[in-house]
C-alpha cells in the first residue's frame, strides 16, 4: 500500500518541533521494564541499547536476558519467546527486579508467557497489529486479550508500531521484512521518551553496527526518532518519568556483562602474569561468548582455539598449560560431564589450568538458555578417584573479573587445575562495572624451573605443596608426565601402593592448604543472632536485597555469601554455629547444604528453586519471615 510521503514525514518529525510544548515528567526511584516477543524482534538488543542509555544517565541497573530455549520455535508461539528484563534505579540494585512496572508485549505468545509476572496497574504496551486472528491462535488464546477485558486491572497502551515503522522508513525502498525488522527501534524510541533516556549513543551504535548498510542506519534511526516523538505526542502518555541518577563511588564505569567480565579477568590474569593465554573451548550455550570476546583480543598475546569437541579443548588447554602457558577451557553442565577425566589428568599432573562452567538448567540438555546452579557436587566430585580441585563461585556479572583472575592466580600459585563457576544469569546478566587500577590487582608470579642441577619435577615447596613449572625444552629438565600413578620426586611410573596414598594425600593438602589464604568471611548484619542466609554465586542479589528489606522491619537476620566453595573458608564452621538457624538458598536441590551439613554437622536446612529462573526477593523475603515467626 502506497504511503503518502507527507505522512511519512510526520511520523519521523524532529526532536525540536516535538518539544515545543514538553510534557510534565514525574520522578520515580526505580523502574523495572520487560521486553518481549519473537526471537527475531530484537527485544536483546533493544534490552541491551536502552541499558546502555540507562548506565550513561548514571542508574544503577541490572539485567535479566531471557533467551527462548529452542533455536527456531515457530514464530509467534510460546516456545519462541525471547524476553530481557531491566531494573534501573537511583539507588544501590541488587537484581533485576521482581516483577515489571512495565511490560513491552510484541505480540500475544509474548502477552501471555509473560502477564503472570505483573502486578495490577502495570503498564502493558502491545503492537496492536500484531493481535491478529492468527497470531492470537497460535499463543493459545481463545480470545482477543485486547478486547475481552481480562486485561482491565491493567494499564493497556495498544500502539500501531508496525504501521508507525512503516511510515518512517517509507521511500527508503526497504522490503517488508526488512522494515518490519526496524519495529524494536521504534519501542526503544518511546520508551526512551517516556523514561528520559538519551538516544544519542543509540544512534552512534547504529552507525557502528549497520556501517556496512547505509540505508539500515537510515532506517533505524528515523524509526527510533519517531519513536521518540511519538512519546512526545501522543495522548496516551500524560507524562514522561524521570529516574534520577544514582550515588555510586567515583571512577571510570563501563556496562559489562558476566561473560565478558570473565574473558577480561582472564586476559588481566596474563598479562599480569607475563604468559601467553591459550583457551581451547567448544562452544556451548551459554558459554560462548567468552570464547567469542577473548579471540577479538589480538592486540595481546590470546590464543583462542576452537576445538571439534568438549574433549579436545580441555586437552588442548592442558598441552598450553605443560608449555608455560595461561590455559583456560570454557563449557557448561554437559561439557563438564566430558571433560572430567581430563581435569582428572591435570590435577594428577599438577598443571594450571581454568575450566570455567557456566552453569544452565539441566539434567541433560534440560533448559540450555536458563540458570541453575546444579553443578556444584558434580564440580566438587565429578572426577573418578579422589581429584580435589579448589572451586570459585562468581556472585555478580562484575564479580566474575574478580573470580576469573583470582581462579588463574590460585592455579599457577598452586599448579592445579581450578574450576570457576559462574551462571546464565551472570553470564547474560549486565551492571555497571568500575574499572579496577591495574597496578592494584594482586600480583601473578611465574618462575619457571630452569636449573638442572637436583632439578625433580615433584619436589614441593614448603609452604604451599606446589611443585616446579618445567617447561618442556629446558635442557636437563626432561621429566615424565602421564595418568599413570606417579613415583613421588621423580614422577615416574610407579605400583607402590604406599606411593599412591603418598601422592593422593599430598594433592589433597595442597588445595585444602588453601584455606589459609581465605579472606575472614563477611556477615552482613548481625554477627549473630536469629537466622543467617548463606548462599553462594547468583542467588547473592536477591539473598542480600531480602535481608536487607526484613532488617529495615527491625527483625534479625544476617547473610553470608561465599566465593570459595572449596576448600572452604577456615572460619565459616565458627561463623555459622553463632546463629540458632542457618538457611542455604540455592537453585538446585541443596547441594551446598549437603557440603555444610557433612563438614560441620550443622542441622541447616534448604531453600531452593529449580525452574530456570532466579529467586525473587519477595520468595526468600516471605521464607525469612516464615522461618523468624516460627
Amino acid at each position: 500500500m502506497a504511503v503518502p510521503p507527507e505522512a511519512a514525514e510526520q511520523a519521523a518529525e524532529s526532536h525540536e518541533s516535538a518539544a515545543s510544548a514538553p510534557k510534565p515528567h514525574v520522578k520515580r526511584d526505580q523502574v523495572v521494564i520487560r521486553f518481549a516477543g519473537d526471537s527475531g524482534d530484537g527485544m536483546q538488543l533493544t534490552g541491551m541499547q536502552f541499558t546502555s542509555e540507562s548506565a550513561l544517565a548514571g542508574n544503577d541497573i541490572a539485567t535479566l536476558p531471557d533467551y527462548p530455549a529452542e533455536i527456531r520455535a515457530p514464530q509467534g508461539t510460546l516456545a519462541g519467546v525471547s524476553g530481557f528484563q531491566l531494573n534501573f534505579s537511583s539507588n544501590e540494585v541488587f537484581t533485576p527486579g521482581d516483577e515489571p512496572n512495565v511490560l513491552v508485549a510484541m505480540n500475544p505468545a509474548a502477552l501471555r508467557t509473560n502477564i503472570g509476572d505483573l502486578q495490577p496497574n502495570a503498564v502493558i504496551i502491545v503492537d496492536r497489529e500484531a493481535f491478529n486472528e492468527s497470531n492470537i491462535k497460535r499463543a493459545g488464546y481463545t480470545s482477543n486479550p485486547l478486547t475481552d477485558h481480562s486485561l482491565d486491572k491493567f494499564q493497556l497502551i495498544e500502539v500501531d508500531v508496525s504501521k508507525l515503522t512503516s511510515l518512517a522508513v517509507h521511500g527508503l525502498g526497504l522490503n517488508n521484512r526488512a522494515a518490519f525488522r526496524c519495529r524494536n527501534m521504534f519501542v526503544l524510541g518511546m520508551l526512551s521518551w517516556l523514561f528520559q533516556r538519551p538516544i544519542d549513543n543509540t544512534i552512534t551504535s547504529l552507525k557502528s553496527r549497520f556501517k556496512k548498510t547505509p540505508e539500515l542506519i537510515e532506517a533505524n534511526i528515523r524509526v527510533l526518532t519517531a519513536g521518540y516523538n511519538y512519546g512526545e505526542t501522543t495522548e496516551m502518555f500524560a507524562s514522561s518519568y524521570e529516574v534520577p541518577a544514582a550515588r555510586i563511588a567515583p571512577g571510570l564505569y563501563r556496562n559489562i556483562t558476566g561473560n565478558s567480565a570473565t574473558a577480561l579477568g582472564f586476559v588481566a590474569a596474563a598479562v599480569k602474569a607475563g604468559r601467553p593465554l591459550f583457551l581451547g573451548s567448544y562452544p556451548i550455550t551459554p558459554a560462548s561468548d567468552i570464547l567469542h570476546d577473548l579471540a577479538g583480543y589480538k592486540n595481546f598475546p590470546i590464543y583462542t582455539f576452537q576445538a571439534e569437541d568438549e574433549i579436545a579443548g580441555v586437552c588442548s588447554a592442558i598441552g598450553a598449560a605443560f608449555g608455560g602457558a595461561i590455559a583456560i577451557t570454557t563449557t557448561s553442565g554437559p561439557g563438564m560431564n566430558l571433560k572430567g577425566e581430563a581435569i582428572g589428568l591435570a590435577m594428577k599432573v599438577e598443571l594450571p589450568m581454568v575450566i570455567t562452567d557456566v552453569q544452565r538448567a539441566g539434567p541433560s540438555t534440560g533448559m540450555p538458555t536458563k540458570p541453575e546452579q546444579a553443578d556444584l557436587l558434580q564440580a566438587m566430585y565429578g572426577r573418578h578417584g579422589e581429584a580435589p580441585v579448589p572451586i570459585i563461585a562468581a556472585s555478580t556479572p562484575a564479580d566474575c573479573f574478580d573470580c576469573a583472575y583470582e581462579a588463574v592466580r590460585i592455579a599457577v600459585k598452586y599448579m592445579t587445575p581450578v574450576i570457576l563457576l559462574t551462571d546464565g544469569q551472570l553470564a547474560n546478566g549486565a551492571e555497571p562495572w568500575l574499572l579496577p587500577d591495574p597496578d592494584k590487582l594482586a600480583p601473578i608470579k611465574v618462575e619457571f624451573a630452569t636449573n638442572p642441577e637436583g632439578f625433580l619435577p615433584y619436589a614441593r615447596d614448603a609452604e604451599t605443596l606446589s611443585r616446579p613449572w618445567a617447561v618442556p625444552g629446558t635442557k636437563g629438565l626432561e621429566h615424565r608426565i602421564g595418568g599413570l600413578s606417579g613415583e613421588n620426586l621423580t614422577g615416574n611410573v610407579s605400583h607402590s601402593p604406599a606411593n599412591n596414598e603418598l601422592m593422593v594425600r599430598t594433592r589433597a593438602r595442597k588445595v585444602a592448604g588453601i584455606a589459609r589464604e581465605i579472606p575472614p568471611t563477611g556477615v552482613f548484619g548481625d554477627a549473630s543472632g536469629d537466622l543467617v542466609v548463606l548462599g553462594w554465586g547468583s542467588t547473592y542479589g536477591p539473598i542480600r536485597e531480602a535481608v536487607k528489606r526484613v532488617r529495615a522491619n527491625g527483625k534479625k537476620v544476617s547473610h553470608v555469601h561465599l566465593r570459595y566453595l572449596n576448600p572452604l573458608p577456615g572460619d565459616l564452621s565458627e561463623t555459622l554455629k553463632r546463629f540458632k538457624q542457618v538457611m542455604v538458598a540455592e537453585m538446585n536441590m541443596g547441594q551446598l547444604l549437603k557440603l555444610v551439613r557433612a563438614e560441620y554437622l550443622i542441622d541447616a536446612f534448604g531453600f531452593n528453586k529449580i525452574q530456570g529462573r532466579p529467586f525473587k526477593v519477595s520468595e526468600i523475603e516471605n521464607r525469612i519471615n516464615q522461618v523468624l515467626e516460627g
